[in-house]
């Protein structure tokens, strides 16, 4: 059985306050050098205390050729879902009429 580690509020607050002040290079180093094992943990922290500014920021770049890519894959993607849909219903009635004629 795993050992259930619960820490203190004042705990909380000093990490998240020493991440935005500078002291760790990273999340993950604060994480590890206070002996936290799981990594969302840290980041649940600054969340709760309202300093997601603090938090890693994650930038996307595409090109046009990539987006109207995306646009047509999704588009793509809806057709298909609405064929599966249309068969599905084709085969249920087809079911029933079977189940009916036999009967």
């Amino acid at each position: 059985m795993k050992d259930v580690v619960r820490y203190s509020e004042a705990f909380k607050l000093r990490l998240v306050e020493d991440v935005a002040n500078g002291k760790y290079q990273s999340l993950d180093e604060a994480r590890r050098r206070n002996g936290i094992r799981v990594g969302s943990t840290l980041s649940k922290w600054i969340k709760q205390y309202g300093r997601e500014d603090i938090l890693p920021k994650r930038v996307k770049v595409e090109t046009m050729n990539e987006i109207d890519e995306l646009q047509a894959a999704r588009g793509r993607i809806r057709e298909l879902e609405a064929a599966l849909a249309d068969a599905h219903m084709d085969y249920c009635l087809e079911s029933a009429f079977l189940d009916i004629t036999l009967y």
